[in-house]
């Protein structure tokens, strides 16, 4: 849930999770009360959505579980935790599509947008919108995703463990890649390893902060700060709609344009 996109930041590629540079940039110029209300809506929907395709115990749903762990990373309330999980099993509970859209932003940069909504028709009109205005184009399911790894994230915060400790116990509970930065271990998993290797690693170092399914590119292109302005503006038009849960894409911005954002 909370925003994944692919960005670099002096040559080494960052997972933009819910400490990524980019969101922290968007919070400073957004306002924060408008953007939380948001973020709590996304929230809300995906864990109503994983409680009614499953039980609604996050003990026994593993997708649900994963939202709810989201939302706690997000500070969520718990009593909005609950109603939506209960809102599950109302008999006025919306039903929701799962949708992914790819496209390319400008400069030939490769965007997947997963999407929960309740008006297909609505949610592929506003999003192929953003990317005209970008002066990018929405593309065929498949056009995009072959140049991403689906893969499993299994993110744990800084201090639950040291860098060795948490890649030792990671390459023995069956992951494939661990990188760890200043907030933060991040440990990728196959898809069908993913609950497996969340479980004994919180069975070891505690709850994680998340463990969800993400799009992980293969390699990210280097675009010019005038077409990084745009890809950046798209992706926050993206995120900021109601529909949209995470957007992913696979490219570098410059130190000179990451600093003119972030002061």
């Amino acid at each position: 849930m909370p925003i994944l996109a692919k960005i670099a930041d002096q040559g080494r590629e960052t997972t933009m999770a819910g400490h990524s540079q980019f969101k922290n940039i968007m919070h400073k110029k957004g306002k924060q009360d408008a953007i939380r209300s948001k973020l709590f809506s996304k929230l809300a929907r995906e864990i109503t959505v994983a409680a009614k395709a499953g039980l609604p115990d996050p003990n026994m749903n593993a997708r649900l579980r994963a939202a709810v762990l989201a939302a706690k990373a997000e500070n969520m309330p718990k009593d909005n935790i609950d109603r939506a999980i209960k809102k599950a099993s109302g008999a006025d509970s919306e039903n929701y599509d799962e949708v992914r859209y790819e496209g390319y932003a400008p400069g030939g940069v490769a965007v997947i947008i997963e999407a929960l909504t309740d008006n297909r028709n609505r949610t592929a009109g506003e999003v192929r919108s953003y990317f005209t205005k970008a002066g990018g184009s929405l593309a065929e399911t498949g056009a995009v995703s072959f140049m991403f790894d689906h893969v499993g994230l299994i993110e744990f915060d800084k201090k639950a463990a040291s860098e060795d400790a948490m890649l030792e116990a990671a390459i023995e509970a069956g992951a494939d890649d661990v990188t760890s930065t200043e907030e933060a271990h991040e440990i990728i998993t196959s898809v069908e390893n993913l609950r497996d290797v969340a479980k004994k690693l919180e069975e070891k170092f505690g709850d994680s902060r998340k463990a969800t399914l993400i799009w992980r590119a293969q390699n990210t292109l280097k675009v010019d700060d005038e077409s990084g302005e745009k890809i950046l503006k798209l992706i926050n038009a993206l995120e900021d709609n109601d529909d949209v849960q995470t957007v992913y894409a696979n490219f570098e911005i410059s130190d000179t344009l990451m600093a003119k954002l972030t002061t």
